[in-house]
């Protein structure tokens, strides 16, 4: 046990039992905690007051009297609520985790600073126009007048850790760092390195066209590349000669497939240490990985609805955390100018910020409603770089041998020296190959490294800035025209407006590639011939549209571009079940009302469930509880409800059965590498329809599925006990929203994070993501919907929202969880710029010089 997990633990349990026997003393500090919602504070930087008040749904509206006083007073705000939140994020980004956490963090640090997403976004600020530099200067202006005169008592995370905010420079928020955060949510959704270097590794193992049927392309498209992938890395010896994956291995019957686990679905580390190495090593993993993740929105036309006029709906799924990633507020000022007298349209926007940027990000204003999904283009290539043998400083270029761009890091390290990292670069970007470790247990490092192209970083994102100009629209046209920087990630935007118009379109910057580039962005490309290159940026007049003809609109990640598309945007769509589900339910009515869109965003039918049940059905075990399971599947439908049973036994078959038939193809190693950031359904549906007998070896793929369910009732019976009956889908499937880093402790885990039982699968609409390749909780819901929206634009006071935990990220505040039972149900909280009464109201007014 390390020194910093005894002092952790003996801070722990002093703060416990401080908070618990103290009486007077810890009821003092819990309402010092809180925010102060009412009365009047002086605030440093302010120009005039602002109104700050929170309505009956809990929803902060700021009133102030220019625009720059309403960013300063959001700012001020999110510091109010989000203090912790705020600075483990800028800690995240900067890199600086293992100042506070040791070496448990130092990979993700590494990573941070290998991408230098702080370096991009230093120079993406400065390209910024001034008025938009200004905005980000009056946000962060309001963060750091919390934190100078701090009207209220630290929240626990800081007294725990012995953190100061801003660590040891004191800076809690710059504006750079809102740039930073813009590009910490284009690494999170724009993602496909991970799929890219998967390939590589899998390709060694692999023939071509076998990794075709273990990652195959989009439903009805051939696979984008059409190279021989797996003959080019031989003949190029990119591989290592004794690599750490185990090589795939014939398996030798079921339990050598893949033996029976026990489920721990909610285990926590045991202590801060091992839980804070996990998420980092987790966030390192698969960091470039955006497979699976997505989003809903649609939107109906007047002719599709009751009232006449539009309705849209918009839910993003992302992962789920406590506090939530998104903050619930409404702008209001009037018309203003920068200091070079550009002119600021007036405010008026309401919806869900997020803590770290100054603007409503998803939500409406008096006039207009928009929604986001994750269009997921192919934004990120994996470049081979071959080392010069003469001269390792050198990597081969298409002109000759040039020298890597090299530039040193120092990282602070908690309880041990600092860790001074050599980073290098190459014209294509950073080299990933020198803070990740599995490259070093696949590629020969002597020979060849891994440089990452990745647009987010280009100097010229100016994505904070359209972000901005959203919250002045006043219809659909004018919010396009609005977003008209946006850079990255790009995004389904559905749009509707009270005139009556609908619109999708995908916004965001995409590459072009040479027709003669036969890997396509989908593996790791030669560095060194020019083929590869990107040639040049997708037009945003063509980037996919529709205007609503067939009187609706809608996005859930699927393929957005028709088949005739003249464009190569990704071949990793996610499956379009989501899709098909919204449209089924779209087309099911001929009318729609604000309670049908609140009907289907709570819809939990899952299609992908659906088509592979005949085979669960058809599997025969000798198993005891086979019968009653099976009398159980009959009257099941593919509904993933919590409180069934049907939907636990699908998905622990399913997770049985792919392990079964692919680790012993790929090995183990390489398979627990890469399953859970994929969970390899489409490969799976297309070796049971087509029987193929190459993966199901040495057995028939029918009984490899028997022998799956066997083993599935064998850890069902040990995890949830004897009665099929008596198991449910929401037990081993609760929706976890972990706090960071508490969320891993288990004395302070049940206090920090929010847990509930929750429906759907990865591919509902009411979705319900988890990662059965985690050992600890497989099946729990980590990933969902982060927040459910519905506009109704016949009256937009009549709009509705909820998240899953609270507005305050004050541990303490009754405020903290109050949304996550409404949230996992069928509720909602009015979203409203003028609601009948106010809660709460606290007057910002400017301290005297």
């Amino acid at each position: 046990m390390t020194w910093s997990t005894t002092w952790f633990r003996w801070a722990a349990v002093t703060l416990v039992a401080a908070l618990l026997l103290a009486g007077g003393g810890a009821a003092v500090y819990v309402q010092r905690s809180f925010a102060q919602l009412d009365g009047r504070l002086a605030v440093a930087g302010l120009r005039a007051d602002v109104l700050v008040r929170r309505d009956g749904a809990d929803l902060t509206h700021i009133q102030a009297q220019t625009p720059q006083d309403a960013w300063f007073a959001l700012g001020y705000v999110h510091a109010q609520e989000r203090t912790w939140q705020l600075e483990f994020q800028r800690r995240v980004m900067h890199g600086e985790l293992s100042e506070v956490f040791g070496a448990a963090t130092l990979e993700t640090d590494k990573l941070m600073r290998a991408l230098d997403i702080m370096g991009s976004a230093r120079r993406q600020y400065a390209g910024l126009p001034l008025h938009t530099r200004q905005a980000l200067q009056s946000y962060s202006q309001g963060i750091r007048a919390f934190h100078q005169n701090l009207p209220q008592a630290l929240p626990p995370e800081f007294h725990l850790l012995g953190v100061q905010p801003g660590g040891a420079t004191g800076s809690v928020w710059e504006p750079e760092d809102c740039v930073g955060w813009a590009l910490m949510m284009a690494l999170d959704l724009g993602g496909n390195w991970g799929q890219e270097f998967a390939r590589l590794a899998l390709a060694r193992t692999l023939d071509t066209d076998r990794l075709w049927q273990l990652m195959p392309p989009y439903p009805g498209e051939q696979p984008a590349a059409s190279a021989d992938l797996a003959a080019l890395y031989r003949q190029w010896g990119v591989y290592r000669r004794s690599p750490a994956a185990d090589p795939a291995t014939p398996a030798s019957g079921p339990q050598a497939a893949a033996p029976a686990r026990q489920d721990p679905w909610l285990g926590h580390a045991t202590d801060l240490s091992a839980g804070l190495l996990a998420w980092a090593e987790a966030l390192t993993r698969d960091a470039g990985s955006n497979e699976g993740r997505g989003s809903n929105n649609w939107a109906l036309a007047g002719t599709r609805t009751v009232s006449g006029r539009p309705l849209l709906a918009n839910d993003p799924h992302l992962g789920l955390a406590a506090p939530a990633i998104w903050y619930f507020a409404a702008l209001q000022a009037p018309a203003g100018q920068a200091s070079d007298g550009t002119p600021i349209a007036p405010l008026a926007a309401v919806g869900a910020t997020l803590p770290g940027l100054p603007f409503v990000v998803l939500g409406r204003t008096d006039q207009v409603a928009w929604g986001f999904t994750n269009t997921g283009p192919d934004v990120q290539d994996l470049y081979l770089e071959q080392i010069n043998p003469a001269d390792p400083t050198q990597y081969r270029t298409p002109e000759g041998w040039a020298p890597f761009t090299v530039r040193t890091e120092t990282i602070r390290v908690k309880g041990a020296a600092d860790t001074v990292l050599r980073l290098r670069s190459t014209r294509h970007g950073p080299v990933l190959s020198d803070v990740q470790k599995s490259h070093a247990e696949v590629l020969d490092l002597d020979k060849y490294l891994l440089a990452l192209r990745w647009s987010a970083l280009d100097a010229d994102n100016q994505s904070v800035m359209a972000g901005l100009q959203t919250n002045q629209a006043r219809t659909v046209d004018e919010l396009f025209q609005a977003m008209s920087p946006y850079h990255s990630p790009m995004q389904n935007v559905v749009a509707a407006d009270d005139q009556g118009r609908i619109r999708f379109q995908a916004m965001g910057r995409v590459p072009l590639r040479d027709p003669a580039n036969d890997i396509r962005g989908v593996a790791p490309a030669p560095g060194w011939e020019a083929r590869y290159d990107w040639t040049g940026w997708l037009p945003a007049a063509q980037t996919p549209r529709d205007d609503g003809a067939k009187g609706w609109v809608a996005t859930a990640n699927q393929r957005v571009t028709a088949p005739d598309y003249p464009h190569y945007l990704t071949q990793d769509w996610v499956l379009p079940y989501r899709h098909q589900r919204i449209e089924q339910l779209i087309e099911a009515r001929e009318k729609h009302d604000i309670a049908s869109m609140q009907a289907m965003q709570h819809d939990v039918t899952s299609l992908a469930t659906r088509r592979l049940l005949p085979y669960l059905r058809q599997a025969r075990s000798p198993h005891p509880l086979a019968a009653p399971v099976q009398a159980l599947l009959t009257s099941f439908d593919a509904v993933m409800d919590a409180g069934q049973a049907a939907p636990l036994v699908f998905a622990a078959w399913a997770d049985e059965l792919t392990r079964g038939l692919i680790a012993p193809r790929i090995g183990q190693a390489r398979f627990a590498a890469t399953y859970g950031k994929r969970d390899y359904r489409a490969a799976l549906e297309g070796i049971l329809e087509h029987n193929d007998g190459w993966w199901c070896q040495p057995m028939s793929c029918a009984e490899q599925s028997s022998a799956a369910l066997t083993r599935a009732l064998e850890r069902l019976q040990t995890a949830y006990g004897p009665d099929p009956a008596q198991w449910r889908w929401g037990i081993a499937h609760p929706a976890l929203s972990e706090h960071q880093p508490f969320g891993n402790v288990p004395a302070l885990a049940r206090f920090f994070n929010v847990r509930v039982a929750s429906h759907g699968d990865s591919y509902t609409v009411n979705v319900g993501q988890y990662n059965p390749g985690q050992t600890r909780g497989p099946f729990v819901n980590r990933h969902a919907a982060s927040l459910r929206a519905v506009y109704d634009l016949a009256d937009l006071e009549q709009s509705r929202f909820i998240y899953q935990t609270g507005q305050s990220g004050l541990v303490f505040s009754p405020r903290y969880r109050d949304m996550s039972a409404a949230w996992a149900a069928t509720g909602y909280r009015p979203l409203q710029r003028r609601p009948a009464r106010w809660a709460h109201r606290l007057t910002l007014v400017p301290a005297a010089p």
